[in-house]
């Protein structure tokens, strides 16, 4: 099935070498599972020290130094496809251009365009609904929508989406080999098991970010730690690049998922590290840039995220964010926003962060 994959997703071997462009990141190659053990236990090394020298410590990993690559983008490719065809049933329900949460599908008309597409009968489709009270409402949202590919991965029927273009079905899952199942097992197990120091540790675990082709599969896995282990505080942060054009869009879902299900939402708010290489693969493979196309749309979309946050913050008292920017101007106006939204230091809800030694103007400063 590589020819029907998706430009963006597959691996393509002269982008191989993760480091072009790359400055500001570590990168991680796959050697073999030893090795991901190996990474692991320097990771909890790290949460160790962390939680000994500090009682509000950080600790920061990253997802491919834990698991084989490959795996990341097989699973983005499918959250994507999975979210694309929600967008086209919204589009032929007339609701294209509306805000990503602000879309509903209705539940009947979904299910006769599922059935029309030759997906699922009406008695079947009918079946997922009400076994998952959704669409209890008349309407299925894209939070709906994603819990149905959470419970319903056996239904091989549904993991056939139609290809709008060509009009065919495709597998939305290409097969997984039973080593590379079991690759995934581990790299979960592998996150469990930080997470699990963590907690006992009392030290936050800041998942990183990394490259746009693989950032759609390690935000989920990151969701799925965050709603185990983030239901009395924020133990688990996930990481926005505020340089992606849909930052705010997947900012305000996850926002609602944890409203929703009630647990913590915590966040790393950075604008982004892998730019030049992004785009160079973006032209040379022939995708949309996922990048904003200015460095000030970059800033607009940080603040706008940052106070989206902020708000929910005031609300609930349920979120936090580390501003993870050397930029002045943003650490200005976000302890501008502390004072007009009455959130105080001592809340401990707004964290900063900059590399050491970067930029000791605004640390030192910040900190008194």
């Amino acid at each position: 099935g590589a020819e029907q994959r998706e430009k963006q997703y597959r691996a393509h071997r002269g982008f191989g070498d993760r480091r072009g462009g790359v400055i500001s990141a570590r990168t991680y190659f796959y050697a073999d599972e030893a090795k991901c053990d190996q990474h692991m236990e320097t990771f909890l090394r790290c949460i160790d020290a962390s939680g000994g020298s500090s009682e509000d410590g950080f600790s920061a990993i990253k997802l491919t130094a834990l698991g084989r690559p490959q795996f990341l983008l097989q699973f983005s490719e499918v959250l994507v496809k999975w979210r694309r065809f929600f967008h086209q049933m919204a589009a032929e329900q007339g609701q294209a251009g509306r805000a990503v949460l602000e879309m509903k599908l209705e539940a009947e008309k979904l299910q006769e365009a599922l059935a029309s597409l030759g997906i699922a009968t009406k008695a079947e489709s009918q079946h997922w609904f009400t076994g998952e009270n959704l669409g209890v409402s008349g309407t299925v949202d894209l939070l709906d929508w994603n819990s149905l590919i959470d419970s319903r991965t056996k239904l091989s029927k549904l993991l056939l989406i139609p290809n709008m273009q060509t009009g065919q079905l495709e597998p939305l899952l290409s097969r997984f080999t039973e080593e590379e199942d079991l690759q995934m097992k581990r790299m979960l197990q592998r996150m469990d098991i930080l997470a699990k120091r963590a907690t006992e540790k009392g030290v936050r675990l800041m998942v990183d970010a990394e490259q746009s082709y693989f950032q759609p599969a390690i935000s989920r896995l990151t969701l799925e730690m965050q709603r185990r282990f983030n239901r009395d505080r924020a133990i688990i942060f996930n990481t926005y690049q505020c340089y992606l054009k849909e930052a705010y869009d997947n900012v305000t879902v996850d926002v609602e998922l944890s409203r929703r299900e009630g647990w913590h939402f915590g966040t790393k708010l950075v604008r982004g590290a892998y730019m030049e290489q992004e785009r160079e693969r973006a032209a040379q493979i022939g995708y949309e840039d996922p990048i904003n196309p200015t460095y000030e749309k970059t800033n607009e979309m940080y603040h706008r995220c940052l106070d989206y946050i902020l708000e929910e913050i005031k609300h609930s008292r349920k979120a936090n964010v580390m501003v993870a920017s050397h930029n002045e101007d943003t650490v200005k106006f976000t302890l501008r926003r502390m004072m007009e939204l009455g959130i105080h230091p001592s809340e401990k809800k707004v964290y900063f962060g900059q590399l050491l030694g970067m930029c000791d103007q605004i640390t030192f400063p910040l900190g008194e």
